[in-house]
């Protein structure tokens, strides 16, 4: 079982990691000098007088009240100067690489490419308008009796999101009945679908690969059966495909040919399983 994060996939994603290892180095920080703070208290001031042979319980209870009034322990100006200070300086240490990764996010950079994407109960639908054709088709998980030996359960799909490495993307997401969330971990992408409104994510992945997520926001019975798979390849190959589908697409417009393929079944243009 692994226990870490994926591989990323995106500068954003390697943000995320970075800033969870940095937090991570605090907190066990302040773990450690809090552990060690209670444990001093109960030994000093209370369990190593119990332990202290050949006192009688008098001497014991008049030296826990010795140890009690001392005047550094109830006043300690200097101390408690110190105690609010250091909570300052490591929430400063925390908030500027959070914003600076905040920000980063939020970025929007001119894309050279954009995909919608709208979620359904209990699938997805990609859409491609930036060619002349636009392309169109949509995304259901493979049942697991036709599921290839090598595949992954319940998070392979009929038709996988193609996009192209190393370019500037973005994705407008939204949704056509409930609310559902489309998040790639390997991207560091977790977006709401929201019906009647469109939000957008930007992306730029470093390299190729066949990347999986699944809906993280609860749509109702069938919420952990629509998973997403995306394929990231070279440009040129995405240019390729997306020619092709386009070709294809304006043969079935112009000669009304039902394209038997289409995971839609209404003349959308197909995806295979393992493009080339």
């Amino acid at each position: 079982m692994k226990f870490n994060f994926q591989d990323p996939a995106t500068a954003v994603m390697e943000g995320i990691i970075d800033f969870h290892h940095d937090v991570q180095f605090y907190l066990i920080i302040i773990l450690t000098f809090v552990a060690w703070s209670l444990f001093s208290i109960v030994w000093e001031f209370g369990f190593a007088h119990y332990v202290t042979k050949g006192r009688s319980a008098a001497d014991l209870l008049q030296a826990r009240r010795d140890a009690l009034i001392l005047k550094q322990v109830n006043h300690g100006t200097v101390l408690e100067i110190v105690w609010t200070l250091i909570p300052v300086f490591v929430l400063i240490a925390i908030a500027i690489p959070s914003f600076a990764l905040l920000y980063s996010i939020d970025e929007i950079i001119e894309p050279a490419l954009t995909v919608k994407i709208i979620g359904h109960q209990w699938y997805w639908s990609y859409e491609y308008t930036d060619q002349f054709t636009p392309v169109t088709y949509d995304s259901y998980m493979v049942p697991e009796p036709e599921l290839a030996p090598e595949g992954f359960r319940l998070l392979e799909v009929d038709n996988v999101l193609l996009l192209p490495v190393q370019t500037h993307i973005r994705l407008l997401v939204t949704a056509a009945d409930v609310l559902h969330s489309w998040a790639v971990p390997a991207f560091g992408v977790k977006m709401d679908c929201i019906p009647g409104r469109l939000n957008q994510v930007s992306l730029f992945i470093k390299r190729e690969g066949a990347f999986y997520g699944q809906c993280s926001e609860l749509c109702g019975v069938n919420h952990g059966f629509m998973p997403i798979g995306v394929y990231v390849v070279p440009i040129h190959s995405y240019v390729n495909w997306i020619k092709n589908l386009s070709l294809l697409r304006e043969l079935v417009d112009t000669y009304n040919i039902s394209d038997h393929n289409s995971s839609s079944g209404s003349g959308e243009a197909p995806l295979g399983h393992s493009p080339k």
